[in-house]
């Protein structure tokens, strides 16, 4: 992510379903929850940390705290609660007064939603058999899924998207009469 990018992603932001904020802050086991919620969204979403998350003013990371957030590291730590595992890329990025941020990417689930697959994290704050979630219709937070319309969103995105795997696989599958699978999916 260019400094343009960071600049323009931070430039008037508040937290969405999309974007969550951190305070500057080493590797946590604690973002495990929200990783794992951003997985489970159409498109993913980004965790941008060095950003104070009340008031949004910006901090920047140390070289020290930067330094903690090692991608296998954190691959090792977030597998054994993710079912299936989740893909998230980390990269360090200046805005343009020379503060630095890490930015971690979530991809969204390929076929079926990620479910936490064992109890424990940070105040043993995630529960096995969970899908956590950011609700776009509330307030932004990583949480269970608490109600039917957010199950109702992951199960039609995974319903699309294994429509479209057996499509690629050319295999024939009818569509629900009356349903566009493509549209709901916005072209994925």
């Amino acid at each position: 992510m260019a400094v343009v990018d960071i600049d323009s992603l931070l430039e008037g932001a508040e937290e969405t379903d999309v974007l969550e904020f951190k305070a500057a802050m080493p590797w946590s086991t604690g973002l495990i929850k929200d990783i794992l919620a951003m997985a489970n969204l159409q498109d993913g979403g980004r965790i941008v940390i060095g950003i104070e998350d009340e008031t949004y003013v910006r901090q920047g990371m140390t070289d020290a705290q930067i330094a903690t957030y090692n991608p296998d590291i954190m691959r090792d730590q977030v597998t054994p609660f993710a079912d299936p595992f989740v893909e998230f890329t980390t990269s360090v990025t200046a805005d343009r007064h020379g503060l630095n941020y890490v930015v971690i990417v979530v991809s969204p689930f390929r076929e079926i939603p990620v479910i936490c697959k064992r109890d424990g994290g940070p105040k043993n704050e995630l529960q096995a058999g969970s899908i956590y979630y950011r609700s776009p219709v509330r307030r932004p937070q990583s949480a269970r899924v608490s109600s039917s319309s957010d199950m109702r969103s992951i199960v039609e995105v995974a319903a699309a998207r294994q429509l479209q795997r057996f499509r690629r696989l050319e295999l024939d599958v009818p569509a629900a009469k009356g349903y566009d699978y493509d549209a709901e999916l916005g072209g994925l």
